[in-house]
């Protein structure tokens, strides 16, 4: 095979990127009295993406590790009391002697599994009950470290307490594990982002004996620079991050996440953009990038998922139907979604090259007098007076229209039946009464609006300083019957209970057909990663750390369906026009070539999956481990080091359709040939050429 096909492979390197040898239910961590602690503020705590990490990671964890394995984190009512099922630990375990130590001092302290896949341990500790000492912690956080905690900052002081009432959990459990087996005990204490960080501070000013970790998913200071418009990647290494983080009154956040990078033993981030950031604003190169995945879900037919994707196309279809009533003048069959989605920030997320791209794109499907239409959903929550009377109206009329045209088809149907039973061919006059015709023109005249259909599904709050409905206006998508870009704002996330979509976001992202989220700061991106493993192409750019895992992985992602926008060497200008004229190319492909690409990208799905990006996270504990106790020995790395080349170079390695079934188990209506594929002809087809 030439230099030039195998080039269009994406890397696979299984021994180095495979968890699944190490999945022993935690019998090799029982054997070597190996615990680890996983502590998150979000841990049974849904506030943003680190929940989403800490709960798809669950399952590979408790799978690697059993019941060695504990989560911890604040006890939030609302969350806990609906995801976690308490209970107490085993009377022997050296987990009750330390729960049992902490609750002697007067703290609550909640045990029991958390209700996600692998049900991991969990423990939560009751912030509320140790508010008491949160003076004597403040004081001696400053005594060691010179860190001062305002009195105002809530946030802050929750932090302190929650990292105070772990390091003393894990003290206590440190040395009520020393009896519990002949082997010495081997601990590592893994901390997520700064509000978890100082649990990892005290334990090493306290000088206890465990090795320590410490992820940050998106530097602190990073987020407020990037949100105040400032040219962040070209001038990271000019900051003066002690006056940047003063200026924004967060010094004391700054320097609590500041210590915990530098003390922990291995420190590590989610990505390459995101460690890049780490080296100047913490000024800690991280030793690892650990890889936010996802629990992949396999169906056991190779097409199963372009058959969701068809039936949740149809819901989308029938929102269109309702939404542009009275100008519904273009064909859903030629009708592409595209959407973009997550936290309302107008800038970090790209809505605002988003929005200016697709007003290049409405000019360039005009101009070809292309016969596509683009639907493009903005889903960001933002504050809302409820829904948009226009868009109930508009369901409301479509319904009663279907509701007509079902009654009216039943009755033609019986009508049609029983002349026929006479002997008779039905005339047109006999099938359909005057008053089915009334009906049906009390309904079409229904359908009549005065204005155009609306660009938001709710009533936005203070609607003329939204940036999204700024920029729809300057750009002038008003949704007109010659528009080629029809614009719809959701200010709301989705649910199946949405009186105008019914369906979730799951579901709404397998009916797209393009998910667009041009980042400026996103240092993972689960978005594009979902619709990854959706078989749903997407537009990453290359300052989001899935964008970049993507570029360093695949030789072409674009032929995969993942586009990649340049916005860090080039200009805004020259970003905008890159993401429109990907959209545009998007535009241009057929039917059949969509769905080539859908197959593509599925086939990422692997990539994605917390059994190839766990070992990232082992690998993290086992040189935490070395550094701590220098004479521990990974006894599954030896014995799998017999049986693979670890690492394996990444060099031309097969296509993964040939070096793996699609699907992981034999379809049981047919031969494996029918999962094979010819990546050549694909490309072909897809009208990629060998450069």
């Amino acid at each position: 095979m030439s230099r030039d096909r195998t080039s269009r492979r994406f890397y696979r390197a299984e021994s180095t990127h495979d968890l699944t040898s190490y999945l022993d239910r935690g019998q090799a961590a029982i054997d070597e009295n190996r615990w680890t602690f996983e502590t998150a503020w979000e841990a049974a705590n849904k506030v943003g993406g680190i929940y989403t990490v800490i709960r798809s990671k669950a399952y590979v964890s408790t799978e690697e590790m059993g019941e060695n394995y504990c989560l911890l984190g604040p006890y939030k009512e609302q969350c806990a009391r609906t995801e976690v099922e308490e209970a107490d630990f085993p009377p022997n375990s050296p987990l009750t002697a330390a729960v049992n130590a902490l609750r002697s001092h007067g703290f609550k302290v909640h045990t029991g599994t958390w209700l996600v896949d692998g049900n991991p341990q969990i423990i939560l500790f009751d912030i509320g009950s140790a508010a008491w000492q949160l003076d004597a912690y403040k004081q001696e956080l400053w005594d060691t470290c010179s860190v001062g905690i305002p009195h105002l900052d809530v946030e802050a002081n929750d932090s302190v307490i929650l990292g105070f009432m772990v390091a003393q959990f894990i003290a206590e459990f440190r040395k009520a594990a020393e009896g519990y087996s002949d082997t010495p005990p081997r601990v590592v204490a893994h901390f997520h982002e700064w509000q978890a960080g100082v649990g990892l501070i005290m334990l090493r000013v306290r000088h206890i004996d465990v090795a320590t970790v410490f992820t940050t998913h998106a530097t602190l200071l990073g987020r407020y620079l990037c949100a105040g418009n400032t040219d962040f990647y070209n001038n990271l290494d000019k900051f003066s991050v002690d006056e940047e983080a003063g200026k924004r009154q967060i010094y004391h956040r700054y320097c609590m996440e500041r210590a915990a990078a530098h003390m922990a033993h291995i420190f590590t981030t989610v990505s390459d953009i995101t460690g890049y950031e780490a080296e100047h604003l913490l000024k800690r190169k991280p030793d690892i990038i650990t890889p936010n995945g996802l629990n992949v879900k396999k169906f056991s037919a190779l097409h199963e998922f372009q058959n969701l994707h068809a039936l949740a196309k149809e819901k989308i279809n029938e929102f269109a139907r309702g939404h542009f009533y009275g100008h519904f003048n273009f064909d859903l069959d030629k009708t592409l979604y595209f959407f973009i989605a997550g936290r309302y920030e107008y800038g970090n997320k790209g809505a605002d090259i988003f929005i200016e791209a697709l007003a290049r794109l409405n000019h360039y499907l005009k101009s070809s007098e292309s016969e596509m239409t683009v639907v493009a959903f903005l889903i960001f929550p933002a504050r809302t007076n409820n829904f948009n009377v226009e868009s109930l109206r508009g369901h409301a009329v479509t319904k009663a229209l279907r509701d007509t045209l079902q009654d009216i088809q039943q009755k033609v149907g019986k009508r049609m039946y029983d002349i026929c039973l006479r002997g008779h061919l039905p005339e047109a006059s006999d099938l359909l009464h005057k008053d089915d015709t009334v009906r049906l023109k009390r309904c079409i005249y229904a359908l009549q609006r005065d204005g155009l259909p609306p660009v938001t599904t709710h009533n936005v709050v203070d609607d003329w300083n939204d940036p999204v409905l700024n920029a729809v206006r300057r750009c002038q998508l008003f949704n007109t019957v010659n528009d080629k870009v029809k614009v719809i704002f959701h200010p709301e996330f989705l649910t199946s209970t949405n009186p105008l979509f019914g369906l979730d976001y799951e579901e709404f992202v397998r009916g797209c057909h393009l998910g667009v989220f041009p980042s400026y700061y996103e240092p993972w991106g689960y978005t594009p990663a979902e619709c990854t493993v959706m078989g749903i192409p997407s537009i990453t750019t290359n300052l989001s750390g899935f964008g970049c895992f993507m570029q360093d992985h695949i030789a072409d992602p674009m032929s995969y369906g993942i586009y990649v926008v340049d916005r860090r060497y080039i200009s805004l200008e020259g970003s905008v026009q890159q993401l429109a004229q990907y959209m545009y190319d998007f535009t241009k492909l057929s039917r059949r070539q969509r769905i080539i690409q859908r197959n593509r990208t599925e086939r990422l799905s692997d990539l994605m999956d917390w059994r190839n990006l766990g070992i990232y996270y082992r690998q993290a504990r086992a040189q935490a481990l070395k550094i701590v106790y220098p004479d521990y020995v990974d006894h599954m790395d030896l014995e799998l080091g017999k049986r693979f080349n670890y690492p394996r170079p990444i060099s031309e390695p097969p296509s993964p359709t040939h070096s793996r079934g699609t699907t992981p188990v034999t379809s049981i209506h047919g031969s494996d040939d029918e999962d094979e594929v010819d990546e050549e002809k694909e490309l072909a087809e897809l009208r990629i050429s060998d450069k």
